[in-house]
């Protein structure tokens, strides 16, 4: 047993009922009951809501409890329990998706990253996020803070101590390891004294917090460079004895560090920020068939949040069509990447909660196994799963990714069914009768459907 799966018992429902999934060639297949035994972090893939793609680095306390409450009685019942607070929450003047050259982030006496009071007014007193969590938890849900990899830049300058050692922030900042588009912090050479010291007391002071998910970013890019850090984090992590799933990011990482990555985190970026455009969506496609192998319970591939819904500070919404955004839902499940909503819920219609509840494409998120794309044709993309409740059937997703409508077909031979099979639509509950020797749709310009087939 590995440090990761010794960490924490899971406490999903049904866990036990988990059925394999793909890995790499290298690697043994995992069984749901030994998963269930080991303990594994996120054995599903997480579902919740983030305020990145919405707040940029400006939400408040009043703006998250206001949406952690619109949360909890409009997607908590399909399962979306984390929410999660994005970056900054800790810089007084946050104000856009730009940063201050030089900011002032709150810090505690150890160098360690607090809320900002004059956002975060439960946090005076030295109470962080305590409070916050204490009531997001009272609501049945899970809390999520962004953290940066490194040390506060401003801690270094004023060389503060490291909680329980002789040694202070200057002793381990690597002032050359700086991110490139966020100046807040200097990287930590885990080479030093005292390196592991500082990590093991941030998480453990967002342990005290209450803290259950940690997106900790400047870490997939580059990956080497920053491996000992990630291992770091892991190790803190453990040290706390606290469950916190953690979630690197950005992306690309690199495919060929698959076994490095689900060793040590839970989620992790395959691409850079994800934004509502059909270029990004279309390269989605490649990365996920490429990281098809190494996603197994406990270590998911993260395609990034859904940017749906109301964007960018209240400024626009999705620039998807809707064809575009049943394709990123129908992608995103099929794949199995974490479901993560972007949107500002104070602004959800009624079209885009449909496209985010509807309970049979939650299913094939959370609930399928054998999950494969199959290469048939051009300007078309396919893949297929098997439903955990009956391997025999198969879930199949069909896309065109042309400009124009296209029918996209896959023969049943290839999915393993015999010469026919029953059809059912999962967007639209809609009995589609029997199919023989294939399965053909004909879609939308960059358009998907998503169906059941039972032989």
């Amino acid at each position: 047993m590995n440090r990761r799966q010794a960490l924490v018992g899971a406490t999903a429902a049904g866990v036990a009922a988990l059925a394999t999934t793909n890995t790499a060639a290298a690697a043994p297949r995992t069984t749901a009951a030994g998963d269930a035994a080991a303990g594994v972090m996120a054995p599903r893939p997480p579902m919740g809501w983030n305020s990145w793609n919405s707040f940029a680095t400006t939400i408040t306390e009043a703006q998250a409890r206001e949406t952690a409450a619109i949360m909890q009685a409009k997607l908590l019942p399909f399962g979306y329990d984390v929410f999660t607070v994005d970056i900054q929450w800790y810089e007084p003047e946050a104000s856009s998706y730009t940063y201050n050259a030089k900011p002032t982030p709150a810090l505690d006496g150890y160098g360690r990253l607090i809320p900002a009071p004059n956002r975060f007014p439960s946090s005076v007193g030295g109470a962080g996020f305590t409070t916050l969590a204490r009531d997001v938890h009272a609501m049945g849900m899970k809390f999520g803070i962004h953290l940066m990899r490194g040390i506060p830049r401003l801690a270094v300058e004023r060389n503060l101590p490291i909680l329980g050692t002789r040694y202070r922030a200057a002793d381990i900042a690597d002032k050359s390891s700086i991110c490139a588009w966020n100046p807040d912090m200097y990287g930590v050479d885990m080479t030093r004294p005292g390196a592991q010291a500082y990590y093991d007391s941030v998480f453990a002071l967002y342990a005290g917090w209450g803290v259950d998910f940690v997106k900790m970013d400047d870490m997939s890019r580059p990956y080497d460079a920053h491996a000992p850090e990630i291992e770091g984090a892991h190790k803190a992590i453990v040290a706390s004895g606290r469950p916190m799933v953690l979630s690197l990011s950005p992306g690309e990482t690199p495919v060929v560090r698959g076994g490095h990555v689900r060793e040590y985190a839970q989620m992790w970026r395959i691409s850079d920020d994800f934004w509502d455009d059909w270029g990004m969506l279309e390269a989605q496609f490649t990365r996920l068939e490429n990281w098809n192998p190494w996603r197994r319970p406990g270590a998911w591939p993260d395609a990034d949040m859904l940017p749906l819904g109301r964007l960018a500070l209240g400024q626009r919404d999705t620039k998807f069509t809707p064809d575009e955004q049943r394709t990123l839902m129908t992608l995103w499940s099929i794949a199995r990447s974490p479901l993560i909503m972007g949107g500002d819920l104070r602004h959800l219609d009624a079209p885009t909660l449909a496209l985010l509840t509807n309970r049979a494409v939650l299913a094939v998120n959370q609930a399928s196994t054998d999950n494969q794309p199959h290469f048939v044709a051009d300007g078309t993309r396919i893949w297929s799963a098997r439903p955990e409740d009956a391997p025999a059937d198969r879930y199949v997703a069909l896309f065109n990714t042309t400009d124009k409508p296209k029918e996209v077909a896959i023969a049943l031979r290839q999915l393993e069914l015999g010469d026919a099979a029953r059809v059912t639509d999962l967007w639209s509950d809609a009995a589609l009768g029997r199919v023989t020797g294939r399965l053909a749709q004909r879609l939308p310009a960059h358009g998907a459907g998503l169906y059941r087939l039972t032989a």
